[in-house]
């Protein structure tokens, strides 16, 4: 392949080069002129829309920062106000202009002249986010915006004592891989119990954000928030209904899968019941891997891995390295979780993430570089339009990149029998994450179809959904509380509602573009860039069709992709 990375951010046009957000006044001049601006033909449609991609950019792009050094660093007030005060003065503001924006992008008489490319996938977006506006959700979402910042604060500063020093919950979590079953369960409580200490909290804040999210809703029209939400992410390819076809897929096809995993682990170790810590320990008493050493040297050997699979992408990270887009340490006073923030203005986007020296770690970091991959070759479409892509597309480039570069982990693992345990890992915690995408997910549709819930049934309802899509293995007696409370620890429940499904989509769309390189390796990375290239400017079963997949959740289609991987892992338990 012979794709270059253009490294200069595009010369501004309709704001001045040296032009800086303070305030909303700052900023509203340039509002009043786009709104101004004059569409009396296609070529003024078309140059009213560049100008408001680039004005819309900018402010994309303000923000992202302000996001980004407060999530780094989460107990520093003047990060956390220079966050409130975009959240609370700009996008207020902002928003009504968008919706008046939108109107005069649709009714200005011009549209069916515009290119079907793109433009169509722009215009459809645009009339439903006409349909669902509603001037009294702005401050609303002002509320909610700010609410969601809470989790982190929340969850960001819990630490626990292991041996005398102090670690965050992901540095914790390392321990549950040592061979020690007493150190196992105790770091596991320690951790579960310092949740706990939270979970008050967290459930009074979750109530919060659901009673007001269900306003929301019924503000637009709509009968509970979810209904909205479909509406509001531009669900256009499936439904509620193809959601609940997939969570009865999952469980028929995916749990006796896991239930055979967690038996035969259980027989491995010897144990008389299994319980939660020993799901993450290697059942053969072998020491944990140990992918990398710092997070210096993590991100050294991603780089190696992409350079391997494809030079292209190996230059997408070292630019990002020249710009300083990458901060991979786990630390007190950080965010939990991991993200690939696209900075909409210069291009290259910042990956940020809590790596304590597991398999996890090194997957999160080729996940997120998927994500930056797909930010990069987008970069230069030429409408902001274009280059925000639906999740399902989106963690495709991520998923499948954590796949096509199986072959290349002899860089992080140069024991050949190591890198066969992480390869076995990964696809065995692959079969576990279908589950639970499907536990998370069925929950929200249950919290959000039922929005005036007691806690007591909001209790016996997730541990009737969590039954559904566990094992039937795992011993949680005398663990009740952990296991009724667990769902806390989902950031995407608090921060992002109905962000979940999409993972599972994905997944499978990921197995199939791996499953088309075991057979065509060259052909089949061809069509996985070619897909993300197309940003969003077409719809998503074409831009899967793109990558030589099927957009496809159905039992079947689940069941093929799960012989599959079966098959993978046994080849490799074989080998």
């Amino acid at each position: 392949m012979s794709r270059k990375i253009s490294v200069e951010a595009p010369k501004r046009s309709f704001l001045p080069s040296d032009f800086q957000l303070s305030t909303w006044e700052s900023v509203l001049p340039y509002f009043e002129k786009l709104s101004s601006l004059s569409i009396q033909n296609l070529e003024e449609l078309q140059q009213f829309c560049i100008s408001r991609s680039e004005l819309e950019s900018y402010l994309s792009e303000n923000f992202a920062w302000r996001y980004i050094k407060m999530s780094c660093d989460n107990q520093n007030e003047e990060l956390q106000k220079s966050y409130q005060q975009f959240v609370n003065d700009i996008m207020p503001n902002a928003s009504i202009y968008e919706d008046a924006w939108n109107k005069k992008v649709v009714e200005s008489g011009y549209t069916d002249q515009l290119p079907a490319h793109g433009y169509g996938i722009m215009l459809r977006g645009m009339k439903k986010a006409i349909e669902i506006f509603r001037e009294e959700n702005i401050p609303l979402y002002t509320e909610l915006s700010n609410l969601s910042t809470e989790y982190g604060a929340l969850t960001g500063g819990l630490m626990v004592e292991i041996d005398g020093q102090e670690k965050t919950l992901q540095q914790a979590n390392a321990y549950l891989e040592s061979t020690d079953r007493n150190k196992r369960q105790e770091v596991y409580l320690l951790v579960a119990n310092k949740r706990l200490s939270i979970k008050n909290e967290l459930n009074e804040l979750f109530n919060k954000l659901i009673e007001r999210r269900h306003q929301v809703a019924q503000n637009a029209g709509f009968d509970n928030f979810r209904d909205y939400s479909f509406a509001s992410l531009g669900r256009f390819d499936y439904t509620a209904a193809d959601c609940f076809e997939f969570h009865e897929a999952v469980a028929q096809t995916v749990v006796p899968m896991v239930n055979q995993q967690a038996a035969k682990r259980k027989e491995v170790l010897q144990i008389d019941a299994l319980k939660p810590w020993d799901k993450a320990v290697d059942p053969w008493g072998r020491k944990p891997l140990v992918p990398f050493t710092t997070a210096d040297d993590l991100l050294t050997k991603t780089i190696q891995v992409f350079d391997e699979l494809d030079p292209f992408l190996g230059n997408c990270l070292k630019e990002m390295v020249k710009l300083n887009r990458f901060d991979l340490d786990s630390r007190k006073g950080k965010n939990p979780g991991g993200y690939n923030y696209p900075l909409e203005e210069s291009g290259f986007p910042f990956i940020f993430m809590n790596a304590a020296g597991q398999v996890r770690d090194m997957v999160t970091l080729l996940h997120e570089g998927g994500h930056a991959v797909h930010s990069i070759v987008t970069k230069d479409l030429a409408l902001n339009a274009f280059r925000n892509v639906p999740s399902e597309v989106a963690e495709l480039a991520s998923m499948s990149m954590e796949l096509l570069t199986i072959d290349h982990w002899d860089i992080y693992f140069p024991n050949p029998e190591e890198a066969k345990r992480a390869k076995i890992k990964h696809l065995e915690d692959i079969l576990e994450t279908l589950p639970w995408v499907a536990t998370i997910d069925a929950f929200q549709h249950w919290i959000y179809e039922n929005p005036t819930h007691s806690q007591a049934e909001r209790d016996a309802a997730w541990l009737e959904i969590i039954a559904r899509f566990s094992d039937k293995i795992t011993d949680w007696s005398g663990l009740e509380e952990i296991k009724t409370n667990i769902w806390q620890k989902q950031l995407h429940l608090f921060e992002v509602p109905f962000y979940y499904i999409e993972y599972a989509i994905a997944q499978l769309g990921a197995l199939a573009v791996w499953r088309n390189y075991c057979r065509q390796p060259k052909q089949a990375l061809e069509q996985y860039l070619q897909a993300l290239e197309l940003g969003y400017t077409e719809p998503m079963k074409t831009i899967y069709a793109a990558a030589g997949i099927e957009f496809n959740f159905s039992k079947a289609y689940i069941a093929e992709l799960m012989s599959f991987l079966a098959e993978k892992i046994k080849n490799l338990e074989e080998s």
